[in-house]
């Protein structure tokens, strides 16, 4: 019995123990817990009192009463002014993109005369080291004519050349550099034609505006040359209308738009892949009703083998006639291609009357000689000169300036 009533005892105290422990531990618990910071609540609006004189709003600068504005109501805002016109049109001015004024043509080539001469070392330097010799036999005058030859001057005129040089040096007698020089010039002048009319038909006589078409093969730079040629226009006065009648090649347009925006010239263009003789027919009466002086028109490339293509070429010109008479069919040739230019250039003249020719990358790599037997070819003038990449480097053709840069 005794026993009993002492693991009693011993399981009564050891219960104790345990509960005081779990007491002890919670209460430690709840003194380390960080306390939470009381969340704040804004007080009610005090109920208005029956009886009470609420306080009048402050008078306004011209003695008037306001009334309080409602809580939460969003402040008014003073009416914005209308624009002026004056504001409106300087707007306008500020977004459209600004016209460039073009570089004067009066004397182009001779300031491009540095990007010419880079062509004398084949024709002009080569003839004037050969006719420096101290013997001109016939060994000599044979390198005279392969050089004429190789420059790209052409059979005839090479052997025209040739004759004129050698009976002129006999009668003379002396050879001094100045005198060759001289010579030399004479003859070259002469071959490409110092009377020659080279003027770009770009007002016409009555009434309404010239038409001028570019035309040429794929690559030569027609488009380019039109937006160029634009410039030159407007440069010497005149208003002009562009016609993207290239509807084949995606960017000719918008190309052609970019080089007459510059220029303040409008462009006439139409859907990709539309019919050319439409655009062309609708720039014409655009340039009409404008009362421009010139409509230039931007036809697509097109290879000189392709028949059907070439038959297109005729179709815009005959469409654009029935406003009037083309004034200017300007054959655009790329200087380096050589004879293959000459190819291409009597297919076209087959098909469209060729009244003027715009040679370009006459820098550089081209020959020079290529002037020359163009226009015997064709027997149309070099009208224009293409002497780089830049905007204002397409120059009215000037025989004597162009022999001189040739010659150094």
């Amino acid at each position: 019995m005794e026993y009993v009533i002492l693991a009693v005892v011993i399981a009564v105290v050891a219960i104790g123990a345990i509960t005081g422990l779990v007491v002890s531990g919670r209460r430690r618990r709840e003194l380390d817990r960080p306390s939470q910071a009381p969340s704040v609540t804004a007080p009610a609006p005090a109920k208005p009192v029956e009886g009470a004189v609420e306080p009048a709003a402050p008078p306004t600068a011209t003695g008037a009463t306001e009334a309080p504005e409602a809580p939460g109501a969003p402040a008014e805002q003073p009416a914005a002014e209308a624009p002026t016109a004056e504001e409106v049109r300087a707007e306008e001015a500020e977004a459209a993109p600004a016209i460039e004024v073009p570089e004067p043509t009066a004397g182009r080539l001779v300031r491009l005369r540095s990007r010419l001469s880079r062509s004398q070392s084949t024709l002009g330097k080569g003839l004037l080291t050969l006719l420096s010799r101290d013997r001109l036999d016939e060994d000599t005058w044979e390198e005279v004519e392969e050089t004429l030859l190789t420059a790209d001057v052409g059979v005839t005129a090479t052997q025209e050349l040739v004759d004129n040089l050698r009976t002129r040096v006999k009668v003379l007698g002396t050879r001094t550099p100045d005198e060759l020089r001289g010579l030399l010039r004479e003859e070259l002048v002469g071959l490409i034609g110092a009377d020659t009319d080279r003027t770009v038909r770009s007002v016409k006589d009555g009434d309404g505006p010239a038409v001028v078409l570019v035309v040429g093969v794929n690559g030569v730079g027609k488009t380019t040359t039109t937006g160029k040629l634009a410039r030159v226009l407007v440069a010497d006065g005149r208003k002009v209308v562009l016609g993207a009648a290239d509807t084949f090649r995606a960017a000719a347009a918008d190309q052609l738009q970019t080089w007459g925006e510059r220029v303040g010239a409008h462009t006439v263009r139409g859907p990709e892949g539309g019919d050319p003789a439409s655009v062309a027919f609708d720039a014409v009466k655009q340039g009409i009703a404008d009362g421009v002086d010139t409509v230039l028109i931007d036809t697509a490339g097109r290879l000189h083998t392709k028949t059907g293509l070439m038959d297109e070429l005729g179709k815009v010109k005959r469409v654009v006639e029935k406003h009037g008479p083309v004034d200017e069919v300007l054959l655009v040739l790329d200087a380096t291609t050589g004879q293959n230019g000459l190819v291409q250039a009597r297919v076209f003249a087959e098909v469209v009357d060729i009244t003027g020719i715009v040679l370009t990358k006459l820098d550089g790599t081209a020959k020079g000689g290529i002037v020359i037997s163009v226009q015997r070819e064709l027997g149309v003038p070099v009208k224009l000169i293409g002497l780089g990449e830049g905007a204002d480097d397409l120059a009215p053709f000037e025989p004597g300036a162009f022999v001189d840069a040739l010659l150094g």
